[in-house]
């Protein structure tokens, strides 16, 4: 049985963080790809940042450059989302997803399109003003 379990989101106020994390079982995590999403109410779900295999290379969306980062604790079969100076426009529900590929250009392009091995049923984050 493979899963992914989100955990972290809440209500914090504007300014503040958060850090989510998404916990694997059922796979050997290193032949993945991760992938965090976000999806707010009335709008598609987009990619927000990725992660390749070694955790050495990163993707960021725009919006979230230079304050969310993405890391892997392979030990611990966990992906990480710290998200710093948050925004109301970050109110979201956020997703993780996994993607096997030899990189991490692929699994991007990949993501992007919402082709995945697997999805976490996600957590929501609230960011007040």
């Amino acid at each position: 049985q493979v899963q992914l379990v989100e955990s972290g989101g809440g209500l914090v106020q504007a300014g503040g963080s958060l850090r989510l994390s998404c916990k694997a079982s059922g796979l050997t995590f290193t032949f993945y790809q991760m992938g965090w999403f976000r999806q707010a109410p009335g709008k598609e779900r987009e990619l927000i940042a990725a992660i390749s295999r070694t955790g050495v290379e990163t993707f960021y969306e725009d919006s979230v450059k230079g304050r969310f980062t993405i890391s892997r604790d392979d030990a611990e079969n966990t992906v990480y989302l710290q998200m710093n100076s948050l925004k109301p426009q970050d109110t979201a529900v956020y997703y993780c997803a996994a993607d096997v590929n030899t990189g991490l250009t692929l699994a991007i392009a990949n993501m992007k399109i919402g082709r995945v091995d697997y999805w976490g049923q996600g957590t929501q984050v609230t960011v007040s003003s």
